[in-house]
């Protein structure tokens, strides 16, 4: 595993796509950055796949990831908005091979149990981890913008296991370890 690296974290959406970037060094990672792009404004659906190939593209091509982490569809009760949502993703995936980015998959369970040790944890939880962990100045406008981060992060833990310079088993190991750097 490259101990230098850039891992850009896309949540896929067709009204809004979150996305965050994280520099890995080592043990350590810190934010690049992170934001949305907001699709609603688009009532074609191809057009927003369109502006979702381009986005990635465009962040591709200005921060130079090494790889790329996306967090998968999930079973809803609409098959139309899945289905959506896969255009959206495979759009994303499709920017980053185009880029020859490897390309890692990662499911909203397993992304929210990396990042907050709880697989049903919410969006707010996994901002506010995200933010302690990443020691974030402000709080992003938009929920989507630190799901892709946590896509990145989710990426990073899965594929280390060493944080600053100690090693972990998992997320409960790292909590026994560090009991001053998590708060409730």
């Amino acid at each position: 595993m490259k101990q230098d690296r850039i891992i850009l974290g896309i949540d896929p959406g067709t009204n809004i796509m979150g996305y965050g970037l994280i520099h890995q060094q080592g043990s350590k990672i810190t934010l690049i950055t992170l934001g949305v792009l907001k699709l609603a404004g688009y009532n074609n659906h191809p057009m927003k796949l369109k502006r979702i190939f381009e986005r990635v593209l465009a962040l591709i091509d200005e921060y130079k990831p090494d790889e790329m982490a996306l967090e998968a569809p999930f079973m809803g009760k609409n098959p139309q908005s899945m289905l959506k949502l896969g255009r959206a993703q495979g759009v994303a995936m499709a920017a980053g091979l185009y880029r020859e980015i490897p390309i890692f998959e990662y499911a909203p369970r397993k992304i929210k149990q990396s990042i907050t040790g709880v697989g049903t944890a919410s969006k707010e939880q996994v901002a506010a981890m995200l933010t302690q962990l990443l020691k974030l100045q402000e709080k992003p406008d938009y929920l989507d913008a630190t799901d892709g981060l946590a896509a990145a992060v989710c990426h990073f833990f899965q594929n280390t296991h060493s944080v600053a310079g100690d090693s972990y088993t998992g997320w409960s190991s790292f909590v026994k370890k560090n009991p001053g750097r998590i708060k409730s």
